[in-house]
């Protein structure tokens, strides 16, 4: 392949990812310091673009940051006004009185948001400090100044798709900095890299994850009861996996309907975007969609590992932050207020770096996230996440909820259990578990794949390289699909995978173009054969107001 030269800019702080991590951090940098040089790449089309979040804010991040964001106009204006938990059969309901539940679960104070638009209003704020935004920049590769990383590759556009440079071609930028910062979001591709460079899980609990989907519904207004917050457990899941459901009444009659199932499942055969589907179907979530009408779709990983499984966030050159080391409080179902903290805590050790002419480690920001705020956060919830793994919901809400109620004094029953094996290692043969039978999408209340997919008003340019990589493109067939009976098929929300053709000329086809950037397949594919890098800048979904 041919050697590419490209041009270099400089700044003090480049930042990958545009989230609710990013921008924090670029924000708090510029506040320490406006003559900071600071730039944030994001992959999105525009800022907004690719968040896909619950989302219920606990506001403290924001709080941290721009203590009068009411008066900036911050879109967070939904207060939580109600607050149910329920138990599901496939008929009825039973609903868990919230005076039983830890106090850390209550969702008063909070409030019902969309992340895009929230990501979008930060922008715009970190912009009016100074920062530098460029949407539409995929951050391709890291630059090395030997041992340490001094920064990235970004705008590569106008490969052909067998990776050589087509006649349009782009090389991109250098954009190097003293610190980079990596807000990719979960599971991110430089990210991955960094961690095993520098072997920074090497003392951490392998990372767990779920996938979560949800759809914006319009719906009837005398159904609509802005403020009200829904979680529910058990069916359709039942022993098959572990798992959700969350709908939100935010302002205008819309509402979010979301469902997350956790990865670990060894039932090959399940199916999560249909168990989304069928969970629509309960009467109690039929009941509220009924007469309403799906606005939009969308699917992305949770990183579910908690505090045990938590790589080291700093590294020669810079630091991981949000989602990228894995920050969701899983029981709370909430991670945008660490996100937020993480990027605050990551600029103000880099800002203090800068300012003594220092180029080492941030280790004072990974002790600081072990130890502060986040860190107590995800401490005290550590060991839901592993017994419902290990041994069922029953133990998850029985003693994982004793155990949260003691750790709100510090103390533990359980010290902090281990996860075990990963997502994709937990993963069972086709032929130990049954089949599971899907109802048809009706096209009124569930909906085919594709049909929703359309939804995510996803867009990838054609004649680029694929961006879904195999390390063994003879794998599938006789591994994955021969012994594992295929999951790929079904673990990805958006049908990016199929096997076409049959007996001897079945062959494994990746339609790319569908791609959400949820990047379920690199966590959960059992053979751990699929790569999920970045496409080219822009592309990929293009979430309105989710």
């Amino acid at each position: 392949m041919a050697e590419v030269t490209r041009e270099s800019m400089d700044y003090d702080v480049v930042i990958v990812g545009a989230g609710p991590a990013g921008l924090s951090a670029a924000i708090r940098l510029k506040q320490l310091d406006p003559d900071l040089d600071v730039v944030v790449l994001e992959k999105g089309s525009e800022v907004g673009a690719h968040i896909l979040s619950g989302a219920v804010l606990d506001t403290s991040g924001l709080d941290a940051l721009l203590p009068d964001w009411r008066k900036r106009g911050a879109p967070v204006d939904v207060p939580v006004t109600s607050d149910n938990f329920f138990m599901l059969g496939e008929a009825g309901a039973l609903r868990i009185p919230t005076a039983l539940m830890p106090p850390l679960m209550s969702n008063h104070g909070t409030y019902i948001v969309s992340m895009g638009n929230v990501c979008r209003w930060m922008a715009g704020e970190a912009e009016a400090l100074g920062v530098e935004i460029f949407p539409g920049m995929s951050c391709s590769e890291l630059v090395l100044d030997g041992d340490r990383v001094a920064g990235v590759i970004a705008g590569e556009f106008g490969r052909n798709p067998d990776g050589s440079i087509g006649d349009g071609y782009e090389p991109g930028m250098e954009l190097r900095g003293k610190y980079v910062m990596l807000a990719e979001g979960v599971r991110g591709s430089l990210s991955k890299q960094v961690i095993a460079k520098y072997a920074l899980d090497a003392d951490a609990e392998p990372q767990k994850y779920g996938l979560g989907m949800k759809e914006l519904w319009e719906i009837d207004p005398e159904k609509h009861r802005p403020g009200t917050v829904t979680h529910t457990m058990g069916w359709p899941l039942g022993s098959n996996a572990g798992g959700g459901s969350f709908i939100y009444h935010l302002d205008n009659n819309q509402v979010y309907v979301g469902f997350v199932v956790h990865l670990n499942y060894e039932n090959p055969h399940l199916y999560p975007y249909m168990e989304f589907q069928r969970f629509k179907h309960h009467p109690m979530v039929a009941d509220l969609l009924k007469g309403g009408k799906r606005i939009a779709y969308g699917a992305r990983a949770i990183s579910e590992g908690g505090f045990q499984s938590m790589p080291k966030a700093a590294f020669p050159g810079g630091a991981l932050l949000g989602c990228s080391v894995g920050l969701v409080n899983v029981p709370r179902i909430k991670g945008n207020h660490n996100a937020m903290l993480s990027g605050i805590a990551a600029a103000e050790h880099a800002h203090d770096a800068i300012k003594a002419g220092s180029t080492d480690d941030l280790a004072g920001y990974d002790r600081e996230l072990r130890e502060g705020p986040v860190g107590r956060d995800l401490k005290r919830v550590r060991n839901v996440k592993p017994l419902w793994s290990n041994n069922g919901l029953l133990a998850s809400l029985t003693v994982g909820g004793i155990d949260m109620w003691t750790n709100q004094i510090g103390l533990s029953i359980l010290g902090t259990l281990k996860h075990g094996k990963t997502d994709a290692a937990a993963t069972g043969k086709a032929g130990k578990h049954k089949p599971i039978d899907y109802p048809k999408p009706d096209g009124v209340l569930s909906f085919d794949r594709l049909t929703n997919v359309s939804y995510s008003f996803t867009n990838h340019e054609e004649s680029q390289p694929a961006h879904l990589n195999l390390a063994d493109p003879d794998l599938p067939v006789p591994v994955e699909l021969g012994d594992y009976g295929g999951p790929s098929a079904r673990y990805c929300p958006a049908g990016v995978y199929e096997y076409v053709g049959e007996g001897d000329e079945t062959r494994f086809q990746i339609n790319f173009q569908n791609c959400v950037h949820c990047k379920t397949c690199d966590i959960k594919d059992p053979t751990q054969n699929i790569t999920w890098t970045v496409p080219q800048g822009g592309d990929g979904p293009n979430y309105p107001n989710m």
